[in-house]
């Protein structure tokens, strides 16, 4: 039976999920929680082979997750389920030790592979994930400038130009409206824009959003 761990901060997500997963005869749901720090607590009393790890939440990023994971030279196999395009952010997971990445809007077939696969101690890669990894390793890849942001800054990014006020930003993410405004800035520098206008075309104009 493969022991798995749900780690959103959505309660309907990870429903859906979990119902997903239990219709899987050798699938288990050990534990679910909101956030890192009721992870790393679930981790201590629960048994996890593998953990589905939402990027969006508040506090900790999931790439900040990854790498804490990462630290503890833990032996948990982490399958991200996102709702970012898999262009922006798969590539970055994959690098961050994830074993793969799953868009939440995806077939829920393709989640109950994804978790059977990755338990087994191998990459799930879709199909677009595995060229654009092929061709990143192939032939040199020109950077996108927001391929230089920060996890946070590129959430502050698509936060942004999706309409969202700094102040709304700051509460979904758990930050002080200071914080976030000094990731607006850093990304406003980075790309060589001047307002958060200029963001949102740019995000548009880039498959961002």
């Amino acid at each position: 039976m493969i022991k798995v761990m749900l780690c959103d901060d959505h309660a309907v997500v990870r429903r859906g999920i979990r119902d997903t997963l239990c219709d899987a005869v050798d699938i288990t749901v050990t534990a679910e929680v909101g956030g890192y720090s009721e992870l790393r607590e679930a981790l201590r009393h629960h048994a996890c082979e593998v953990l589905l790890l939402d990027l969006n939440m508040p506090g900790r990023g999931g790439l900040e997750v990854l790498a804490s994971l990462k630290e503890t030279a833990s032996e948990i196999r982490v399958l991200v389920v996102s709702m970012y395009p898999e262009d922006q952010y798969a590539i970055r997971c994959l690098r961050a030790g994830a074993y793969g990445y799953v868009n939440k809007a995806g077939d829920p077939e393709e989640l109950v592979t994804a978790v059977r696969t990755v338990a087994q101690g191998r990459k799930y890669l879709t199909p677009e994930v595995a060229q654009m990894l092929a061709e990143s390793v192939s032939r040199p890849v020109l950077e996108q400038p927001h391929a230089a942001l920060s996890e946070r800054e590129l959430q502050t990014l698509l936060k942004i130009a999706s309409g969202r006020r700094l102040s709304d930003i700051a509460e979904e993410l758990m930050l002080s409206p200071k914080t976030v405004s000094v990731y607006r800035a850093r990304v406003l520098e980075k790309l060589g824009l001047t307002n958060n206008a200029e963001l949102t075309v740019y995000a548009i104009r880039n498959g961002l959003v």
